[in-house]
């Protein structure tokens, strides 16, 4: 077995082409406080402040789906054919 070493240059990556690195492929999982979800949740209903939540994005950043449990977001994004990653 050949192993094969894939060396990342950002600097010779364009803005455009790494905006759409994994889209449809890829979604990640981010926790967020509930006095964020208005911004990137337009369409929620009012949360009670202080909640720990989790939001699933799109590779590209848009917002898909909103949960109080990382795996729920995870199984969200199996369902759908993505890849989950976290971001901290």
């Amino acid at each position: 077995m050949t192993e094969v070493g894939v060396v990342f240059e950002p600097e010779s990556v364009s803005t455009e082409a790494l905006a759409t690195l994994g889209e449809g492929h890829i979604a990640y999982v981010k926790q967020i406080r509930s006095e964020d979800v208005p911004g990137l949740f337009p369409q929620a209903p009012k949360i009670a402040p202080g909640l720990k939540l989790f939001a699933l994005h799109a590779a590209d950043g848009t917002p898909i789906m909103l949960t109080d449990s990382r795996e729920a977001a995870i199984a969200n994004a199996w369902s759908n054919e993505l890849q989950a990653v976290s971001v901290h």
